[in-house]
């Protein structure tokens, strides 16, 4: 009976979605070695900026690929965490504005299978 309720619930929520319904925000969990912060906690966040919030996007952008496929864990929005930003942004559609909000913060927790935009070099 509980697995019919989750294809029920799914097949409402696509349904909700094909015509364009708003679907409310449900918060999931962060992979798990993604912690620095609650995966509802989703400040906006821009380069220069420090602290936990930027080293949970730092650490859920490692989850793309793209160079560096690795970006340090030290809390600093720099500026190769500033291009990874852009382009992440870039595979979905967003624009590369390079600050982590609100859509960019729902990627970063969901992200793309593939992504077919070549990654900065510069």
């Amino acid at each position: 009976m509980r697995k019919s309720r989750w294809v029920a619930l799914g097949t409402a929520l696509c349904a909700a979605a094909t015509i364009g319904v708003a679907v409310p925000y449900v918060a999931v969990a962060a992979p798990a070695s993604c912690s620095y912060t609650p995966s509802a906690y989703r400040p906006a966040v821009t380069y220069g900026d420090t602290g936990r919030a930027v080293r949970q996007a730092q650490c859920l952008s490692n989850v793309w690929g793209g160079q560096p496929a690795k970006l340090v864990l030290n809390g600093v929005f720099d500026s190769v965490m500033l291009r990874k930003i852009q382009w992440i942004q870039g595979c979905h559609g967003l624009p590369p504005s390079g600050v982590i909000e609100g859509r960019t913060w729902q990627v970063l927790y969901h992200p793309a299978l593939d992504c077919y935009d070549p990654y900065p070099t510069t």
